[in-house]
């Protein structure tokens, strides 16, 4: 009896070793996984999804897919991993193959389509992009022309955003249009975030610690971990935005 109750205690650990032993496996292979993932899509190159064409949409979505895949493979967690590496590296060589050739360009990634000029709306234009009219006047709206009769050319761009070109008569007035005389923009720098002195920023901007803390103790700041964000503007104005702790209840918003 003290053998078979050993026995079945030995096989109730062994059992709870090999469902940690799996664990620790998913784990490892998942952090592989996301560190391979990184490196392939620094390889395929940084685009915002606004900016994929549906041939790099269809690879990082495979690729992701791939990815999560092996995360949980057993087995064989090589075969994700070959097959994530092909799609990165067929997709890498298609872009420099793109690169050189505008033809397979247009047939891989597509081309811009006029969808409206000189204040006309082509039909065939909107049916060749499969976009209805409420979808473009929404992309309208959103770009600030809720008047058509203001928009002198629109164009699909391949990546599926609209560019919308307002009449000359239409568009907002410049400095030049005015004769106007106006300073040339710099940059703002940010000298303290969150605290923290930003010193290569401070040199930068041509101003030093002292000079700072001269300025802080103007606007009666004795140290800047009670700056929360603190701006040098290009007319040499700091600009501090002090760092309130709301405590009671009343200052949250559920």
């Amino acid at each position: 009896m003290y053998n078979k109750e050993k026995f079945m205690y030995i096989k109730y650990i062994n059992r709870i070793e090999v469902k940690v032993m799996d664990y620790i496996a998913v784990i490892i292979t998942a952090f592989i996984s996301l560190f391979v993932l990184f490196l392939l899509t620094k390889l395929i190159g940084n685009k915002q999804l606004s900016e994929l064409t549906m041939f790099d949409y269809i690879v990082s979505i495979t690729i992701g897919s791939i990815a999560a895949e092996m995360a949980t493979e057993r087995e064989k967690p090589l075969r994700p991993l070959i097959a994530m590496c092909v799609y990165a590296f067929v997709s890498f060589g298609i872009s420099l193959l793109v690169s050189k050739s505008l033809k397979l360009r247009r047939l891989l990634f597509g081309h811009s389509v006029v969808l409206m000029r000189g204040g006309k709306l082509y039909r065939k234009s909107f049916k060749k992009s499969n976009l209805d009219l409420n979808e473009f006047l929404m992309q309208a709206r959103l770009c600030g022309y809720f008047d058509l009769s203001a928009i002198d050319t629109a164009i699909m761009e391949a990546s599926g955003k609209i560019s919308f070109m307002p009449y000359a008569t239409k568009r907002p007035a410049t400095p030049e249009d005015l004769n106007l005389v106006t300073n040339s923009d710099s940059v703002f720098f940010n000298v303290i975030m969150d605290g923290v002195v930003l010193t290569e920023n401070l040199k930068y901007a041509g101003r030093d610690q002292n000079w700072l803390n001269n300025e802080l103790k103007v606007q009666g700041i004795r140290s800047s971990s009670e700056v929360f964000l603190a701006i040098l503007d290009n007319n040499g104005k700091l600009n501090v935005f002090k760092n309130y702790d709301y405590k009671e209840k009343n200052d949250y918003y559920e």
